[in-house]
């Protein structure tokens, strides 16, 4: 059995992406803060019947991520598809005059060590594989910056340059790294915005292994 390991999930995109694996096969490992919100979340999909694990993890603790990926690899086996996806806290969407160096350090822990750190725990599972796929998801900010919004849009750009050049590095290898940008946000009433339409994009780009980086709709 395939496993994809999400990190961030919720009872949007994260259960969306669970739900669209989860019919190809795959046994889902889900990874959030919360454990109350995790067990709703597997409880749903073990009623569907997708195999699911909830485990509890901080993407700016670098400890907590090792040992849940860790988990998941032992409960399920090696995660073939990482999808990286957490939202970010509001604090760290201040405007650009607004914000000082010591604003900066939670988004480029959430945003750059973060992906980082998981990233590096599965590629050698995904090597005993003989490939895979990662995952990044973003807002507009990565590929545009935000004067409102500096914090993610400093280091959504950092996490775009580690994933373009883990892209260039894993390609020989049989693994694939793609990033989603995701202009205006998930929902919002934009049928192609809805988590279920997204899941199925993040699912083709898993499968057809394409560019890089893939538009969920034009930047304005």
């Amino acid at each position: 059995m395939s496993t994809i390991a999400i990190i961030g999930a919720g009872k949007g995109l994260g259960l969306a992406v669970a739900r669209r694996f989860g019919r190809e096969g795959f046994a889902v490992a889900l990874l959030a803060r919360s454990q109350d919100n995790l067990d709703t979340l597997t409880d749903t999909l073990w009623t569907e019947g997708i195999h699911a694990v909830g485990l509890t993890a901080d993407v700016r603790d670098p400890g907590s991520l090792q040992v849940a990926l860790d988990r998941a690899a032992s409960a399920l086996g090696p995660v073939e598809v990482l999808q990286y996806s957490p939202v970010p806290a509001p604090e760290f969407m201040l405007p650009v005059l607004d914000t000082a160096a010591s604003d900066l350090v939670g988004p480029v822990e959430f945003s750059i060590y973060g992906p980082v750190t998981a990233a590096r725990q599965v590629i050698p599972g995904m090597r005993t594989l003989g490939g895979g796929t990662v995952l990044f998801v973003n807002g507009a900010s990565a590929v545009r910056p935000n004067g409102a919004v500096t914090g993610t849009s400093i280091a959504f750009a950092g996490g775009s340059a580690y994933a373009q050049l883990l892209h260039d590095a894993l390609a020989p290898e049989g693994i694939h790294v793609g990033q989603l940008i995701i202009p205006r946000g998930i929902g919002g009433g934009d049928p192609t915005h809805h988590p279920d339409a997204i899941a199925e994009t993040l699912w083709r780009m898993h499968s057809e292994r394409g560019d890089f980086r893939t538009f969920l709709a034009p930047l304005e």
